[in-house]
């Protein structure tokens, strides 16, 4: 049985992914932790033959961690955010998983991990590959501010004031309790340039921010709507290929 190390610093994420392994009967789960610092020191005790690791988290990124690490096991990555992939791949990992994590690939995974510590291979040195990879990824690279420009005048908006953002007749806007705003970048742009951790897209024309959630409704046909907190309790669309995501991050 594979001994596996979880990290993740969403907790509802750790909590289901551990439910999922316990359910394989094939994991042996020796700890987890969703703080990465904590998790370096417990992992150099443990030795575990396997992590599933997420990469963007605060203190210390899935890469920065590794680079720690002396003896280096085999990784799964796991993130909501798949820029990463190809970086993932080039440290040798067995597999990179997008959040929400769905069976089928889990099971593919766990094959790949199954047949390379049976046949006793070992991951391939990353040390200096992930020290430049670490200088690559800057911790502030999300998107902390918007502009909005009107004629010659530009207002930058904060994007802790951002309840969602939307598309219409082919212009984004950004949405705060007081009005909306029309942003220069697409649903697609803002998608790759926002923390995934607070925005989550809910459909093709709609980004919302969790901070501003009060409540999912579900609808007839699989359908389901998100009302915000803000004094018109606004009703955002959720997309049926989105619902699980969103699910997923709420823990449901």
């Amino acid at each position: 049985m594979i001994r596996a190390y979880l990290i993740d610093d969403e907790v509802l994420a750790l909590e289901r992914l551990s439910r999922m392994l316990k359910a394989t009967g094939r994991v042996e789960i020796v700890g987890s932790s969703s703080d990465p610092v904590e998790a370096l020191r417990e992992i150099r005790d443990l030795h575990p033959d396997l992590m599933f690791l997420d990469i963007h988290m605060p203190g210390l990124s899935g890469f920065e961690l590794l680079a720690e690490l002396r003896d280096q096991p085999f990784v799964i990555f796991t993130t909501a955010y798949d820029r990463y992939a190809l970086e993932a791949f080039s440290v040798n990992s067995i597999d990179y998983l997008l959040k929400p994590i769905e069976p089928d690939q889990l099971e593919r995974a766990l094959r790949k991990a199954e047949r390379m510590c049976s046949q006793g291979e070992r991951p391939a040195e990353m040390r200096e590959l992930l020290a430049k990879i670490s200088l690559r990824l800057d911790k502030s690279s999300w998107l902390d501010r918007i502009a909005s420009r009107s004629g010659d005048k530009v207002e930058p908006i904060d994007l802790m004031r951002v309840t969602h953002f939307f598309s219409k007749d082919k212009l984004t806007f950004a949405t705060t309790a007081e009005r909306s705003y029309v942003v220069d970048l697409t649903i697609a742009d803002l998608e790759q340039k926002l923390d995934p951790r607070r925005f989550i897209r809910i459909h093709r024309s709609v980004i919302l921010n969790l901070d501003y959630l009060l409540e999912l409704r579900s609808l007839f046909g699989g359908r389901m709507v998100a009302r915000l907190k803000d004094a018109k309790k606004t009703e955002l669309p959720v997309s049926r290929d989105r619902a699980s995501a969103i699910k997923d991050r709420l823990g449901l």
